[in-house]
């Protein structure tokens, strides 16, 4: 997807065809626009499903980490982020914490998450993939599409660029 877009312009085009996400979220990652089709998780303060996700190639999609608004440890840290990088993800958005944040700055990927907390995940294998997921005022569809920039968060159910 062309990342040729500012999501004010998405919403005065679209308006009726999207939804806003509450700011809530800090930028993380070395890219501050992305945007992709959206794989989704649902993980309870263990990252196991997002490694498992991000093992995979990313072919431009986003994942979606509803960590429940969760800040007693991190479920993405630096490693992680720059594997996904490498691995063609678009971005991250992490309804939950991040660590390593100079290295996920470092990353050619964008990262959204609340805050960032130095405490690492337990590795208890729990969490569920391709689910549909809420938070920030926005229901997340696997498949349908999010858009960030800097000036929020928009998603969608079908594409809105070429």
């Amino acid at each position: 997807m062309s990342l040729d877009f500012k999501t004010p312009d998405l919403c005065d085009r679209h308006g009726d065809r999207v939804q806003v996400v509450l700011p809530i979220f800090r930028h993380f990652g070395g890219r501050r626009r992305f945007c992709g089709p959206m794989v989704t998780v649902r993980c309870p303060a263990d990252n196991s499903v997002v490694r498992q996700c991000i093992d995979e190639p990313g072919a431009g999609r986003v994942l979606v980490v509803d960590g429940g608004g969760w800040q007693g440890n991190a479920l993405l840290g630096g490693r992680l982020a720059m594997k996904a990088a490498a691995g063609g993800w678009a971005g991250i958005l992490i309804h939950g914490c991040v660590r390593d944040v100079a290295e996920i700055a470092a990353a050619d990927i964008g990262v959204m998450a609340l805050a960032a907390h130095p405490l690492r995940t337990e590795k208890r294998g729990l969490g569920e993939r391709d689910v549909v997921v809420a938070f920030a005022g926005s229901v997340f569809e696997p498949g349908h599409s999010l858009y960030a920039d800097e000036d929020g968060i928009v998603i969608a159910a079908a594409p809105l660029l070429p």
